[in-house]
């Protein structure tokens, strides 16, 4: 999601660049373009400073969800933190992609003294120009040795491979409208990986967790689809309960979610390796969430 430095720079090439001062102040700053485009709201900004598949995921999501796009882009939990105070560590590009690395007190602006963390930006190059696309933030809480190596100018931890650019930009997702009814996947799969797809447009991914996610394109009247497919995690028992679901959600105040589709299996049962299932919704389901 950041800003329009221009940039001349062949795509075609296979070729890494490691740590690059130049690089890393011209991704700094279309960082900061790009953030300021989201703390004062600005559409154009933002629009010309976001990489275009960026654009359209969060455009998706706002439409899964029925809200107003381009309005919801800016209706963040927390405000996107500033760089400005944290530590450069490492800049690097690979064909049309780059990384850049920082190290401080990543401050999301939510309350309290935050700790030394780390900061990753993700960026693709479009015609010549630089654009912002995802970052990840890096709790180093539970690595306290890995934060004292990087408070002593030890930056092991940051020259893995997953702190530099792939080479390979993002695939553009397919665009939908807005959607008809909202539905969310729930999974439950301690000792698993489940991979789903719904209606063969929205992807999910979870590794051993209790989580929640949007179904990009939402419900659809009629017949809809859901694929999944489970595998084991090294150290499980293969013998984990495993809950696999889908919601309805309403927007009409006081109206209950609808438990639409549910694949479960009790601890010690046996979970199948893939599957593939339906469910409906009909008029009945379509007037009771639309209240």
């Amino acid at each position: 999601m950041l800003g329009a430095l221009l940039l001349i720079l062949s795509v075609s090439g296979v070729s890494a660049q490691g740590n690059n001062p130049q690089l890393q102040s011209q991704l700094s700053g279309v960082y900061g373009k790009w953030r300021s485009a989201m703390v004062n709201q600005d559409v154009r900004s933002w629009a010309a400073t976001t990489s275009k598949n960026r654009q359209l995921t969060i455009r998706n999501r706002i439409y899964s969800e029925r809200r107003p796009f381009p309005k919801a882009v800016f209706q963040l939990p927390a405000a996107p933190p500033s760089v400005e105070n944290l530590k450069s560590l490492s800049a690097h590009k690979k064909g049309a992609t780059a990384t850049s690395v920082y190290f401080g007190k990543v401050n999301f602006n939510v309350g309290g003294d935050p700790a030394e963390n780390l900061l990753l930006l993700h960026f693709v190059n479009e015609g010549g120009v630089w654009k912002y696309d995802t970052a990840d933030f890096i709790n180093l809480l539970a690595l306290p040795k890995v934060r004292k190596q990087l408070k002593e100018g030890d930056l092991t931890y940051v020259e893995q491979k997953d702190f530099q650019a792939s080479g390979v930009p993002p695939q553009m997702p397919i665009a939908v409208n807005p959607a008809k009814y909202i539905a969310k996947v729930y999974v439950f799969c301690p000792g698993r990986e489940v991979k789903m797809k719904v209606n063969k447009i929205s992807d999910h991914r979870f590794q051993d967790t209790k989580a929640s996610e949007v179904v990009i394109g939402g419900g659809r009247d009629g017949l809809n689809e859901v694929q999944f497919a489970t595998k084991s995690l090294e150290g499980s028992t293969g013998k984990e309960a495993l809950s696999i679901r889908v919601y309805l959600m309403s927007t009409v105040p006081g109206t209950k979610p609808i438990k639409i589709f549910e694949y479960q299996v009790n601890e010690g049962g046996a979970v199948e390796p893939f599957g593939s299932q339906n469910f409906v919704i009909d008029a009945k389901i379509a007037k009771t969430l639309n209240g």
